[in-house]
């Protein structure tokens, strides 16, 4: 869990539940993908019943699209404490989407900000974790860890 970087379409409008107006976690693409597979493999050898005793019904609006690697020409924060819900607009470029998580003191776990050089490292890596814990600079968020900020 923490904070991850999810390439999606230019025009890509994240889905806001209706009656909160919060958004909606959803689970990388892939994750539905593979759950799926899992699910008929047990329906074809054990029946239905077995099937959604062990994994439930997947429910693909749980889960982000899978769109086609030539559409996915934008980058977007999220958080992945609750399945994936974004916490920023989608950017062109890593430097952009770095340069706005910087400027407008995002969250990088709690109420832990990180600088522009940690927020590059993630948006061009992927993934940081929502925090570490080390003796020599004690709590800090996974974004500021990750770029050696925290030492």
């Amino acid at each position: 869990m923490g904070r991850e970087v999810r390439r999606v379409p230019a025009d890509w409008q994240h889905p806001k539940d209706v009656m909160t107006g919060r958004y909606r976690p959803l689970e990388s693409g892939h994750v539905y993908e593979k759950i799926k597979a899992d699910f008929l493999e047990k329906l074809a050898s054990d029946g239905l019943q077995a099937a959604i005793e062990w994994c439930g019904v997947p429910d693909q609006n749980d889960f982000m699209p899978n769109w086609p690697v030539d559409q996915c020409t934008h980058y977007m924060m999220y958080e992945d404490a609750s399945e994936g819900t974004p916490i920023s607009p989608a950017f062109e470029t890593p430097e952009a989407l770095a340069r706005w998580l910087a400027d407008t003191g995002a969250s990088a776990f709690g109420s832990m900000t990180a600088t522009y050089e940690a927020w590059l490292r993630v948006a061009r890596g992927g993934f940081a974790p929502s925090a570490v814990y080390t003796l020599e600079a004690g709590l800090q968020s996974g974004v500021a860890a990750l770029s050696g900020e925290g030492k």
